[in-house]
């Protein structure tokens, strides 16, 4: 996988006329990746959807990056081992960085299960645009949830390498915000994020 990151030579950047505080002022706020990380069935996917809602209606610009959404095209020809799930975050940082020179709130919801490919996307927006949410639901709570039965397939071993059974998740040590999800309110954690948002002054005005 690193090979195929190095052939790509002779190219060259090309900068637009047109620059991120231009598009910014345009949007009406800056551009940001929100970062949604947590297990499977924990409440990302429908917790992020909220947020862009919320945000929309305030006027945003924003689009949300699914992780099964991805998985139809840009990464498709990924797999779910520990090298192909690192490519699969490499890619959508990259893609993500992009949107925020765009002055797009970028809204991603993966479970970006290592540490080390969480804070590599951070590096590559830097870390002023990025914000982490930790969605902090116990296993055991989404094994019962188990909306696509995927949790059912991989504690019987029809799932390989399946975060937070067979393989690990590590927790982000210092994230923006920490939604306890287990009998939450999904739409009161989204006004929070945006609360969070709001607070960092990346929306000019409201």
């Amino acid at each position: 996988m690193e090979a195929a990151l190095n052939k790509s030579t002779n190219v060259t950047w090309h900068h637009s006329n047109v620059r991120r505080a231009d598009r910014e002022k345009l949007h009406g706020h800056k551009g940001a990746v929100v970062w949604f990380t947590g297990l499977s069935a924990s409440g990302k996917s429908t917790i992020s959807h909220y947020v862009e809602q919320i945000l929309h209606d305030l006027g945003c610009s924003t689009y949300v990056f699914d992780g099964d959404n991805v998985r139809h095209g840009l990464c498709g020809d990924l797999g779910f081992d520990e090298v192909s799930r690192s490519e699969n975050i490499r890619r959508i940082g990259e893609m993500v960085n992009l949107f925020v020179d765009a002055g797009v709130i970028a809204i991603t919801a993966f479970i970006s299960p290592n540490k080390k490919d969480r804070e590599k996307v951070r590096n590559i927006v830097g870390k002023e645009n990025f914000i982490e949410v930790f969605v902090d639901c116990p296993i055991e709570v989404c094994i019962e949830r188990d909306p696509k039965g995927i949790y059912a397939k991989a504690l019987t071993g029809e799932i390989d390498n399946f975060t937070g059974v067979s393989a690990e998740y590590e927790p982000p040590e210092m994230p923006g915000i920490v939604l306890k999800t287990a009998k939450s309110d999904y739409f009161l954690d989204a006004e929070r994020v945006v609360a969070l948002i709001k607070e960092k002054r990346l929306i000019f005005s409201s």
